[in-house]
């Protein structure tokens, strides 16, 4: 059984992740942490409850999602796993970063492994199946538990809203059918776990998301 842990870092508000089982095997998923006490609190949550890191994921490459894998790398010797087609935001992510305020001393880390579309990522007794969903990003990917009815969305889709397209390289018309094509097709319970904000069901996002009504 996967329990979920989430936390919101830095000034972007990012929700980041913690995903384990019985093994005390987790992942971390957009490890936002950037402020010295956020990257306590997530240590201490990870120590405290015995839990051992195995992969570090992360739904696109945004500098808002990456800011903590530097910090995961160093203590846990993980490189994130990602999609290929978001790798060019890491080159420019102390770009990025200064234009919104985030001041980076080093280079993030590089992708240690890519994630494609029906991907299977395993950890302890579980696994998330990974789905490309690109048009915020042109790598985002999103996080399913097929078993228990629940996804890691990223940026791709909201509680009432959808990802930013306004940015390089997004596309609206490509994340609006990515997410009728390949997330409102799934089951009206599954839980939406956004990468902003609160969670959602897909059901909840079909009728009432004004992005589709």
């Amino acid at each position: 059984m996967i329990k979920v842990k989430s936390f919101v870092f830095n000034p972007i508000q990012v929700n980041t992740y913690v995903v384990y089982d019985e093994t005390n095997e987790c992942v971390i998923i957009d490890s936002g942490c950037y402020f010295d006490n956020e990257k306590q609190e997530l240590i201490s949550f990870l120590e405290n409850n015995n839990l051992k890191p195995v992969k570090v994921l992360n739904t696109h490459l945004h500098i808002d999602h990456i800011l903590g894998n530097t910090l995961l790398f160093e203590k846990y010797n993980l490189l994130p796993q990602a999609h290929k087609q978001d790798d060019f935001l890491l080159e420019q992510a102390v770009f990025f970063g200064t234009s919104l305020g985030i001041s980076l001393d080093k280079q993030p880390p590089k992708i240690g492994k890519y994630l494609s579309d029906n991907d299977t990522v395993k950890f302890g007794n579980s696994e998330l199946k990974v789905i490309h969903v690109p048009g915020h990003s042109p790598g985002s990917i999103v996080f399913y538990d097929e078993k228990q009815h629940f996804l890691f969305a990223g940026d791709v889709l909201f509680n009432g809203s959808i990802g930013r397209t306004d940015l390089p390289l997004c596309d609206y018309d490509t994340l609006i059918e990515g997410i009728k094509s390949k997330l409102f097709t799934l089951p009206d319970d599954v839980i939406v776990y956004a990468g902003h904000g609160e969670q959602t069901t897909i059901g909840e996002e079909k009728s009432s998301n004004p992005f589709f009504n």
